[in-house]
């Protein structure tokens, strides 16, 4: 601004320059004060520059010493060069500091606008490949897909969901648990949801099941657990509103309920979804939970036969200090999965899960129920029949007669060795999910390999 001033008096000083006859004084270095002036401000070569100079005021000079008249041309040509320099060279600078500021004002990103672009960009642990030794990092326990977003805006009343399942109809039926009903419901724009409804006989005793569910599951949003899309809490009615996972429960297909049987590949992918299921409860949650009944029928499969754990009924928050190692509760659970310490001392820990998970996995590599009451009082419970079969080592007698597939000893020997540790009496003994879900991607790396030379 000050340099603009400057150049604006200039200006008018010319015009009185320009108006009338300049007298310069000078001395015996007149000539060349000139010549230097001028070529301060002119890129000329300076030898042939002050030469034209000295030349052109040697022929209008009289004599040394003497007062010399120059026209007002000459001073107007040389003050307009002058300034037309100073112009080319100051202007540029103004350009640029503008197209300084401006390129700021571009780029300066304003703190309250978010760059939707960026925001859908994979984290950079999504851009990492699979690792059969690595389980995969779970979701942020901030982050929402764009389908959960969509569906937390569901909000229904007792008369909409009662026309969704046509009054409760028996035939839209699909399940029933200690909670409730299960329905099958369509809603008016097409999205299928399941319905749990809880039963009136036991809708006091039921109460805190009903609001830690809803608790614990509105907290929650993995793949391999099933999501919670609303609830009524309303007069003698309490229903929960989850999505809806179409391919029935894992004892249902252990039972060849479902069609075709379930393969070794596909029961050892079950496996490693609920324990990245389980996993992420333990872990990372926002806070820590305890599942404290994982079992085959509340384990449901998606048509691509992947494993979603449902039913939080009985979930508990674990221990809220970093201090205590359990949480005093009475027990719950299902007879055959539950932690036999914590039936003795009360004290529930994510290692109680971990219990449960292995008698799951014995479940699954044999088909068979934790408790099997058809059976002769050797064979009844499942987790001492196949410990002394495996110790005979009668591995292979093991695995589930449906199955029709032969798999190779080492691969089986791990599988039932994994379900075995998950399994010990004693909690200190058993390995952490995360652990349990690293062995398990072991061992599906190992029986790819097998199967892949089996077929070459």
């Amino acid at each position: 601004m000050d340099v603009t001033v400057l150049f604006l008096v200039l200006l008018l000083q010319l015009s009185t320059i320009f108006g009338s006859e300049v007298v310069l004084q000078t001395k015996d270095c007149g000539n060349n004060l000139v010549a230097n002036s001028y070529s301060s401000h002119v890129n000329l070569p300076s030898k042939g520059g002050r030469k034209l100079l000295l030349k052109d005021l040697n022929n209008n000079s009289t004599s040394q010493g003497e007062s010399k008249s120059v026209s007002s041309n000459q001073v107007g040509i040389f003050a307009g060069g002058a300034l037309l320099v100073c112009c080319a060279v100051v202007c540029p600078c103004f350009y640029g500091k503008r197209r300084k500021a401006t390129s700021h004002a571009v780029l300066e990103k304003d703190p309250n606008s978010m760059d939707l672009a960026s925001s859908f960009e994979p984290s950079v642990s999504d851009k990492i490949p699979a690792s059969p030794l690595r389980v995969p990092p779970s979701p942020s326990r901030f982050s929402m897909s764009p389908k959960l977003s969509r569906l937390q805006s569901l909000h229904l009343n007792l008369s909409q969901v009662s026309k969704a399942t046509r009054n409760f109809s028996e035939t839209l039926q699909v399940g029933e648990g200690g909670f409730g009903t299960v329905y099958r419901a369509q809603l008016d724009d097409g999205l299928v949801v399941a319905v749990k409804r809880a039963k009136r006989e036991h809708f006091e005793s039921l109460r805190t099941e009903f609001s830690s569910e809803v608790e614990l599951l509105a907290k929650i949003d993995h793949r391999n657990l099933v999501k919670l899309l609303g609830y009524i809490d309303k007069g003698n009615e309490r229903i929960l509103i989850t999505e809806f996972v179409p391919n029935g429960t894992l004892r249902e297909h252990l039972d060849g309920l479902r069609g075709k049987i379930l393969d070794f590949n596909q029961r050892l992918e079950i496996a490693i979804d609920v324990a990245h299921g389980l996993t992420y409860l333990h872990l990372y949650a926002e806070k820590q939970i305890i599942h404290r009944d994982v079992k085959s029928s509340n384990i449901l499969l998606t048509e691509s036969m992947r494993a979603k754990v449902a039913d939080f009924g009985f979930a508990k928050l674990g221990p809220v200090n970093n201090d205590h190692t359990h949480i005093s509760t009475k027990v719950k659970g299902t007879v055959g999965y539950l932690d036999p310490e914590y039936m003795k001392t009360y004290h529930l820990t994510p290692r109680s899960d971990v219990y449960s998970f292995g008698i799951l996995l014995l479940e699954i590599l044999t088909g068979r129920r934790p408790v099997e009451l058809k059976k002769s009082p050797e064979e009844r419970v499942t987790l001492r029949w196949a410990f002394r079969k495996y110790n005979e080592g009668s591995v292979v007698e093991l695995l589930d007669p449906l199955m029709q597939e032969a798999v190779k000893t080492d691969v089986a020997v791990k599988m039932f060795d994994l379900a075995f540790n998950c399994a010990a009496p004693v909690r200190t003994d058993r390995p952490d999910m995360k652990t349990v879900g690293e062995q398990l991607w072991a061992i599906r790396a190992d029986y790819l390999k097998s199967s892949a030379s089996t077929t070459a």
